[in-house]
């Protein structure tokens, strides 16, 4: 992909945001079919699979694109702002798609990967922060588990999650066929219904070793300097443009909102208080926005010049993710305050609102990871790493 670090935005990524926006109104006009389905209709997916958007964050050496962390932001921004659900679908089976196709052994992602360019490769979905048990047997491990919140998983056709091999502790990343788990359909929720972030359970899989990968790995068997950020740092990517989308869409219904009320009778979108607090949160959005492209910039820029990212950098990914969902989480509560009915009514605000609300929840985000980046920088622990989302 060249520097890693280039201001350009080249052709490829302006073709893959070109297609995904041209997907804009069927994502709209299937979005209360999706939810009362629990996932994105199956041609929905693939539309957005063709778009690229997966093939984004595969290697360019098995023929994906390989983009840098802010494009990468980016057509995560972009799908999510059409659809919160499709695009937290869509980064979710990036992202683990991407990672497994880098760490894995290299045989092993041959056979995952053999013809990326041309549509013919894995998708992987799953979980990755409550590890599942790996027994050690010759050429492999026994693996028994449960794992939840496999966002994605109806498109799937691999798994991935998270193991523990049983006796020396070692925390390991697994891929199988989806055939090999059960599959609990419990996605029973208010937001983001149309991801079909099912759970799972195996009991006594055997998979063979080179189809696992060392779960702290910085170091590719694939691709280039992107995959030296590690599992944690390359899932901020994708939850960040998320949160960026969703923010950015709830600004946008609530000004046609105001549009089609100005001038109404009694019109609380006339008042100077509601003026105020758009401004408010444009700003807010806006900063957050500048803010996490900085932070990435600089991250790059590490990564090009061979290093990996400093505590301080690992810090900064975390903390700009937490920032810019809670920026977006303040940017729908003035949307709902402002939106009257339309916050109410089945339509995209209600929508957006309720997906927003149900990701703010996601682990990545939680006040601990908060707290944990305030430890560090403000100088109780100063000697301390991080070790996925605590620090160590």
């Amino acid at each position: 992909m060249g520097d890693i670090g280039q201001l350009h935005v080249g052709a490829e990524l302006a073709d893959v945001l070109e297609r995904i926006d041209a997907l804009g109104g069927m994502l709209d006009e299937r979005a209360d079919a999706a939810e009362e389905l629990g996932m994105l209709p199956e041609d929905t997916a693939r539309a957005l699979l063709d778009t690229g958007i997966v093939r984004a964050e595969l290697p360019r050496s098995l023929g994906g694109f390989e983009f840098a962390p802010r494009q990468l932001i980016e057509t995560a921004e972009r799908a999510s702002y059409h659809d919160a659900s499709a695009g937290w679908t869509m980064f979710a089976l990036q992202m683990m798609t991407g990672t497994t196709a880098a760490y894995l052994a290299a045989d092993a992602a041959t056979e995952l990967f053999p013809d990326v360019a041309n549509g013919k490769y894995a998708l992987l979905s799953g979980h990755g922060t409550r590890p599942g048990r790996a027994v050690p047997v010759a050429g492999g491990f026994r693996v028994s588990g449960q794992w939840q919140f496999a966002s994605g998983m109806a498109h799937a056709t691999h798994i991935h999650s998270a193991i523990q091999v049983e006796g020396s502790g070692e925390l390991r990343v697994l891929a199988m066929p989806k055939s090999q788990v059960t599959l609990d359909g419990n996605w029973d929720v208010l937001g983001l219904r149309a991801t079909h972030s099912i759970d799972y359970h195996c009991t006594d899989v055997y998979v063979p070793h080179e189809y696992t990968y060392v779960a702290t790995t910085d170091t590719p068997v694939n691709g280039g300097a992107i995959y030296r950020l590690g599992l944690v740092n390359m899932s901020a990517i994708g939850h960040t443009g998320w949160a960026l989308g969703v923010g950015r869409r709830l600004l946008d219904e609530l000004k046609r909102v105001a549009a089609a009320r100005t001038g109404s009778r009694g019109a609380a979108v006339d008042t100077s208080q509601f003026h105020a607090e758009y401004a408010t949160a444009e700003a807010t959005l806006r900063a957050a926005r500048a803010w996490v492209y900085d932070v990435w910039r600089d991250v790059e820029q590490t990564l090009d010049q061979g290093a990996l990212p400093s505590t301080e950098q690992d810090t900064l990914i975390r903390l700009a993710l937490n920032h810019t969902t809670s920026s977006a989480y303040e940017v729908g509560r003035t949307v709902h305050r402002w939106a009257g009915s339309a916050a109410i009514r089945r339509g995209p605000v209600d929508r957006f609102l309720r997906d927003l609300g149900t990701g703010t929840q996601h682990i990545t985000s939680s006040p601990v990871v908060l707290q944990n980046c305030g430890k560090w920088l403000s100088g109780a622990q100063p000697d301390a790493r991080w070790s996925f989302l605590d620090l160590a």
